[in-house]
């Protein structure tokens, strides 16, 4: 088992069978950005279809530094982008439910977790200073 885990680690560079250069694979990336696809679709279509295992490796680029270089990176980090969606349809769901205060406890969690990621995007400086998450004003903020 150890020596799995340490065969893992060790790969820090793109393996030999792989035929696509890092330019073909920066392309392909801003091709499916193009066609409305976040950065994970565009790993799991790489990986799926191309048989690019890491772009990381390939390219020695993350997917999203590779589209922040082209500028047509993503305004607000994929992560955040989804739970703001999830906490959205959950506010939905409440507008119908009025009683459901179990959900109601879930958009509260929720919300505090977003919240604490965009603490920490702020602190890391992918997020604006001046940004801010309100639950009314959210579904402006996602379909920008």
């Amino acid at each position: 088992m150890r020596d799995i885990m340490e065969k893992k680690q060790t790969g820090s560079k793109a393996p030999e069978w792989l035929e696509l250069k890092a330019k073909d694979i920066e392309q392909m990336v801003f091709e499916l950005r193009g066609q409305g696809m976040s950065s994970s679709e565009i790993g799991l279509i790489l990986r799926d279809r191309y048989g690019v295992p890491d772009v990381k490796l390939a390219t020695e680029k993350k997917i999203t530094q590779i589209l922040k270089e082209k500028n047509v990176g993503p305004r607000v980090p994929e992560d955040l982008q989804n739970l703001i969606v999830k906490a959205l349809e959950l506010k939905k769901h409440l507008d119908i439910n009025l009683k459901d205060v179990h959900n109601k406890r879930a958009l509260q969690l929720m919300e505090s977790k977003i919240r604490r990621l965009v603490k920490y995007y702020k602190n890391n400086g992918e997020l604006p200073k001046e940004w801010t998450y309100d639950l009314k004003t959210a579904e402006m903020l996602i379909s920008r």
